[in-house]
């Protein structure tokens, strides 16, 4: 399919016009017009770039691009190199931040949702960006802590009482732990998202709502890669997922 296509399908599929974002969404930087293979990946690092470029990807999709809101523009230093690759593979970048956060289908907030088995009730924060529900069934924080580690393979930071029943859930992937009050308000019993700060753990203890920091990179594999998937199969574009694994 050629660029402009794939462009004008994706900023209709994922509303980007409707977001105030940090960043811009969409093409962010133009390679070859005609696209029969794309990568995704989470970020845009180098190490994304050059994986992409190896595996033949005319287009390379991300959650995390460039030109954030107060970075310096300047394509110097590991920046210029990341565009650099990008030109000189005619590699084009197509990044989608918020508007990917908040899709209800492929969304990932909603993958999130289907990777831990929670019911979806409903939407809340800055544009509609984290999800509330339910477990299927309560269960302890500490067997809700183990279910988020085994299922994204990564051991979470917890903060409440292992023992404790919790069936309301409220989370948004990525460093939302600024959307937790606005979970206390929903009278949740536990709180995820993928990072936390220092405030986060006393908030948590003081409110008697658990919190769950399961990791920036971890909670937010899932939406790039349905959305890859997705794109395979409406149009039956070659897809590789690129997954470079991130701690934080």
């Amino acid at each position: 399919m050629q660029r402009a296509e794939l462009e004008a399908y994706l900023n209709r599929f994922l509303e980007a016009e409707r977001f105030r974002d940090y960043c811009p969404n969409g093409l962010q930087v133009e390679g070859r017009p005609e696209i029969s293979r794309i990568a995704t990946g989470v970020t845009a690092s180098l190490a994304v770039v050059e994986q992409a470029v190896a595996a033949g990807a005319d287009a390379l999709l991300v959650h995390h691009g460039y030109f954030w809101r107060g970075e310096d523009p300047r394509l110097v230093g590991p920046r210029g190199r990341r565009i650099a690759a990008l030109n000189a593979a005619q590699l084009n970048l197509f990044a989608y931040h918020l508007p990917l956060d908040a899709h209800p289908g492929i969304g990932n907030n909603a993958e999130l949702a289907r990777v831990l088995g929670l019911e979806i009730e409903g939407w809340f924060g800055e544009q509609s960006v984290g999800a509330f529900g339910r477990l299927p069934a309560p269960m302890a924080l500490g067997e809700f802590a183990a279910l988020v580690g085994a299922r994204l393979a990564r051991a979470p930071l917890v903060v409440g009482d292992a023992a404790r029943r919790v069936a309301r859930v409220a989370w948004c992937t990525g460093a939302a732990q600024g959307y937790l009050e606005q979970a206390l308000a929903l009278g949740v019993d536990v709180y995820l998202s993928g990072e936390a700060s220092e405030p986060t753990v006393h908030l948590a203890r003081e409110s008697g709502v658990a919190y769950v920091g399961a990791g920036h990179h971890a909670t937010e594999r899932y939406g790039i890669r349905a959305l890859g998937e997705h794109l395979a199969r409406e149009f039956g574009l070659e897809h590789r997922f690129i997954d470079e694994d991130n701690p934080v």
